[in-house]
């Protein structure tokens, strides 16, 4: 891969997330692994839109108060900063109700989106923001021109169709499933369920795919390049919450996959490592330093289980 001196672009929704006790937290998949590549060391920008509203001049606030950039955060007059009702269950795992008609489902390609893409390393982005016509074809404009497309499966009902999830495997470098969400797609396909070294081959043949990685939760993870397999075990931590743990393990696998003269290993170790930091914390994007993450991982050790 051109080293472009390890860019990212993170595609997609940006928005409030609204908790219990109408505690609002900033949020949405792509924008959570943004906060994370930045917390990594790694120049990440971020495409998306927010209301002109109060709402959405607090959110351009806060990023610039992380120092992520807000150069391509569009400001829509038509269409409200988008909120999300969160609730979380008696184990900890957050459901959402993702409000429609919003900022980031009008997210229009510009010259300027154009141009960060051709100079990034990796596009990331999920299948949720593809649920509107005219972010979705925005977003395929843009894939055309990464050279390294990373998708974040996010399936969330009814927010998805199965058409569309194909269109936009059809067009990825490296895809991120969980369990629950790789046995879906298979579903979708009509392919059954085996096991993974299968399932995950299934997929790599029918898109084209040569990287794929699923997360196991308590399970552990695994990172497929073509015929290579590579398992990884999790790391024992108290769970504060689940929310965005999947989007700091993509972020700590791409902080090292991104990176020139890293290999594998640093890429899964990072991934594990970042994953469980972040769950052992409150909310999605917890305030830390890059310091108190490496004194994290360096006290959990980890070896590949395969």
């Amino acid at each position: 891969m051109e080293d472009k001196n390890n860019k990212a672009v993170c595609f997609g929704e940006i928005l409030w997330d609204i908790f219990p006790g109408e505690q609002k937290r900033i949020g949405g998949a792509p924008f959570n692994v943004a906060y994370h590549l930045s917390k990594m060391g790694m120049d990440v920008n971020m495409i998306s839109s927010v209301g002109d509203d109060q709402l959405g001049y607090d959110l351009l606030k806060k990023m610039k108060s992380w120092n992520i950039p807000t150069d391509h955060v569009q400001i829509n007059d038509q269409h409200p900063t988008s909120t999300v009702i969160a609730t979380v269950d008696e184990n900890n795992d957050a459901h959402y109700d993702i409000v429609e008609g919003v900022a980031w489902d009008f997210i229009g390609a510009t010259a300027e989106n154009r141009e960060i893409i051709n100079s990034t390393d990796a596009l990331v982005f999920g299948t949720l923001a593809a649920r509107n016509e005219k972010t979705r074809k925005t977003l395929f404009e843009l894939l055309e021109i990464s050279s390294y497309n990373v998708l974040d499966i996010n399936i969330r009902e009814p927010y998805y169709e199965v058409g569309m999830i194909k269109d936009l495997l059809h067009k990825t470098h490296l895809a991120k499933f969980n369990k629950a969400e790789m046995r879906m797609m298979l579903d979708f396909l009509g392919k059954a369920y085996t096991n993974e070294e299968d399932g995950i081959k299934y997929l790599q043949d029918k898109f084209d795919l040569e990287e794929i990685i699923i997360s196991k939760g308590s399970k552990g993870a695994l990172y497929a390049n073509n015929d290579d397999f590579y398992l990884y075990p999790t790391i024992p931590v108290t769970i504060k919450d689940t929310v965005g743990s999947g989007d700091s393990f993509l972020a700590g696998f791409l902080s090292k996959r991104l990176a020139t003269g890293s290999s594998v290993h640093e890429a899964m170790v990072q991934a594990v490592s970042l994953g469980a930091f972040i769950t052992s914390q409150e909310g999605a994007c917890p305030e830390y330093a890059l310091e108190d993450f490496i004194k994290f991982k360096a006290q959990y050790p980890l070896s590949s289980l395969s």
